[in-house]
């Protein structure tokens, strides 16, 4: 099985030092681990912190085939503080390489081959980016949308078209709050939720709710609830791409859906325990950590 990720590839700065990045390559890290082939669309500069993230793809087995080079804009770079819980803040510079990656035949087809394309809203907030986004979810077999707003990179109304292109979405609690109230004056988790993905027509609606664990609206209206696993936590930088590469691995392969979010969750929880989000994680590790 292959899953395209479209999106931001960068270099987060953290206080120990740079460790690659970006949610979509996140994604595409862990569901790599999990067995699956991983492809990214992106940009980066001709420079030597490209190279770099190129030769951290090559080390985990990600195509990058059509990741961009430019020769005007830099490779991203994310300035992340972290708070004394491990809570993670980001100062995300623009202009930077992927807000100008291009279409392509290759892209297209890529992404019409695959089971499933990931995609957040950051990389949408540049207009030629957002263009080529737009151009392959019409492609798109499974199209999933990683929220992650970073303000104020984002409009509600950018957010909508995404919304309005999906399949499945993903949110945390305080973006289900912001989304919500576009579609609904209620204030209850299963109101809001039922809004959302009613009103775009979804497939499947996740929420994230960090200790609170985490919830899974079916179209039906169908709640599930799973529970966090407790850790201690390291940083909190790229535990929802976990949880999210968590949950597809196993929905995309039909495994009921109580498992798929159990098995999000331990992704998620694992992740948080170490610095980065890119630690290496397994199947085996995934499901010894369940069975604990």
């Amino acid at each position: 099985m292959s899953v395209v990720s479209f999106g931001e590839v960068l270099w987060d700065m953290l206080p120990s030092g740079k460790k690659a990045g970006g949610a979509p390559m996140n994604v595409a890290f862990h569901l790599r681990n999990f067995g699956f082939q991983t492809q990214l669309i992106s940009r980066v500069g001709k420079d030597t912190l490209g190279e770099e993230l190129r030769a951290f793809l090559d080390a985990k087995g990600i195509d990058h085939s059509l990741v961009q080079e430019d020769a005007e804009q830099p490779t991203s770079t994310v300035q992340v503080t972290l708070d004394a819980k491990g809570h993670a803040s980001y100062e995300i510079v623009e202009p930077v390489a992927w807000d100008f990656i291009t279409a392509s035949d290759a892209a297209a087809q890529a992404v019409s081959e695959a089971e499933a394309l990931v995609f957040g809203s950051l990389a949408a907030r540049q207009a030629g980016t957002r263009a080529t986004l737009l151009r392959l979810l019409e492609r798109a077999r499974l199209a999933v949308f990683d929220v992650n707003l970073r303000p104020p990179h984002y409009t509600p109304e950018r957010l909508r078209e995404l919304l309005s292109r999906a399949h499945l979405v993903k949110m945390n609690e305080e973006e289900l709050a912001i989304i919500a109230a576009w579609y609904t004056d209620q204030t209850g988790e299963e109101a809001q939720m039922k809004a959302i993905l009613e009103a775009h027509q979804l497939k499947g609606l996740m929420v994230t709710k960090g200790s609170d664990g985490a919830a899974w609206m079916a179209p039906d209206g169908t709640c599930l609830q799973q529970p966090v696993f407790p850790v201690k936590v390291a940083d909190t930088v790229g535990s929802g791409d976990a949880f999210l590469a968590g949950f597809l691995s196993q929905y995309l392969q039909q495994k009921p859906l109580p498992h798929c979010l159990e098995f999000a969750a331990a992704a998620g929880a694992l992740v948080a325990t170490r610095e980065g989000g890119t630690p290496n994680l397994s199947p085996k590790d995934l499901n010894l950590f369940m069975a604990r």
